[in-house]
């Protein structure tokens, strides 16, 4: 809130201040409500389309004709958006994200596609939850699958367990040797004293 007795241009400013926040809270408002409406709508797309073809052709005559025409209707009805490659994605989505709650509504469709280039579900789950508590971008979650970040933490961690039992069998080694070592020189001082009486 402004001070009245404050400059004008210091006023103004404060002002300025305010309403800019205003103004992004609500374009954040906005974008996350759009990004949540389409979330849902893809997913039941999606499950639209698996149940369609569930009940109908074999998967590959499915995709040719009726995907096909789904197409152009839509792109007809509603613009782009919805060419047969975002219907396909649409429908990859439901697959990998069956269960409703599985779709977190923090990510955007940017990222759902991206996570839908990971085969396994377990990778694909941890890539989700990783971006939302890491904040990630799209591009950083790209980023991340690219680079196989899963797969070489997890690589990492397996390693562990076998230089563990390395280091482990080397150190029972070490010490056998060691009580082997302490054997022999206890021998050979006992030798020596028995001479040397």
């Amino acid at each position: 809130m402004t001070n009245s007795k404050e400059h004008p241009s210091t006023q103004n400013e404060l002002l300025l201040v305010d309403i800019r926040r205003i103004v992004e809270q609500a374009r954040g408002q906005v974008k996350q409500t759009v990004n949540t409406a389409m979330l849902q709508a893809y997913w039941q797309i999606g499950r639209l389309i698996v149940e369609d073809e569930q009940g109908g052709e074999t998967r590959a005559a499915y995709c040719k004709a009726t995907l096909k025409r789904l197409s152009l209707q839509l792109t007809t009805d509603y613009g782009k958006g919805f060419d047969i490659t975002n219907l396909r994605n649409m429908r990859r989505f439901y697959l990998a994200f069956e269960k409703r709650d599985a779709v977190r509504l923090e990510l955007s469709w940017t990222h759902y596609r991206t996570l839908l280039r990971v085969d396994s579900s377990t990778a694909r789950n941890w890539y989700r939850d990783e971006a939302i508590l890491q904040n990630w971008s799209a591009r950083a979650l790209e980023r991340q699958i690219g680079t196989l970040y899963y797969e070489r933490l997890l690589s990492s961690k397996n390693k562990q367990p076998v230089e563990q039992g390395i280091i482990n069998n080397l150190q029972q080694f070490l010490l056998g040797l060691g009580k082997a070592t302490l054997r022999i020189v206890e021998t050979h001082n006992y030798r020596e004293r028995c001479n040397g009486k």
